[in-house]
């Protein structure tokens, strides 16, 4: 497992890496960072690690900067003394959020989440050579990562910038994904994006009514907001809704 550490005390840093080591002997630490400004010069010039280690508050600034301005993929384990981060962390590819001083139990409950996402992928790859459309979706509930049956969906939606996913018996999780890239992957007969807020599984809708040329939408579970189809989109809805 290649493993990048971002990491702005040194004794931290040292002892994260002896930790990761007797873990796993096969970890290899492709560098050891102390900055914003570091990190994002090595980002640059090298291949994504398997997963990084990162401080959130580093000597020039908040670690998020590196993401906000590096387009970045690998899975991220946030390490930080404090909890006040832990919402803001699910915007980037956090898989975990691992509060100081880093125990040894949690550091392997980590490394074991690093795995099954690999397996999952592979897995995920697997399947697509039989089928266009994904059949499960990777899902955060608190410091776990789920793996859902999309078949399982309700509706996905974005509040506060985050993206948000609801089970058919009302469970909520969150997503790493934007709406616009869901839409990409998603089964189209199943799925229809209703507006800017909401991407809608066809068995979510339990009825619909028009509503001034728009279309106004009851969904299950029920969502307290009124949920419309704009007037340009109902057609297209109509269509989606009477398909076999």
């Amino acid at each position: 497992m290649k493993v990048l550490i971002i990491e702005d005390e040194l004794l931290a840093q040292a002892k994260l890496e002896s930790m990761l080591r007797l873990l796993d002997p096969s970890v290899e630490v492709l560098a050891k960072l102390t900055s914003v400004k570091e990190s994002l010069l090595w980002f640059s010039k090298n291949q994504s690690p398997d997963v990084a280690f990162v401080d959130i508050q580093l000597s020039d600034d908040h670690s998020f900067e590196i993401f906000r301005n590096q387009s970045i993929t690998c899975p991220v384990i946030f390490t930080t003394a404090y909890d006040k981060f832990l919402l803001e962390s699910f915007e980037f590819n956090s898989i975990d959020y691992l509060l100081k001083p880093i125990t040894e139990s949690k550091l392997k409950r980590a490394l074991n989440k690093v795995r099954n996402l690999e397996q999952h992928f592979i897995q995920n790859k697997l399947e697509s050579l039989t089928s266009n459309s994904p059949k499960r979706i990777l899902v955060k509930k608190g410091g776990e990562i789920i793996s859902l049956q999309l078949d399982d969906v309700a509706y996905i939606f974005t509040d506060h910038k985050i993206t948000f996913i609801k089970d058919t018996s009302g469970r909520q999780f969150i997503l790493d994904k934007t709406l616009s890239e869901l839409e990409l992957d998603l089964d189209t007969k199943k799925f229809f994006r209703i507006n800017r807020k909401y991407i809608a599984h066809i068995q979510s809708i339990e009825k619909f009514k028009s509503d001034n040329g728009k279309i106004k939408l009851y969904m299950k579970p029920e969502i307290k907001e009124e949920v419309h189809v704009s007037k340009e989109n109902a057609p297209l809805f109509r269509n989606w809704m009477e398909k076999p």
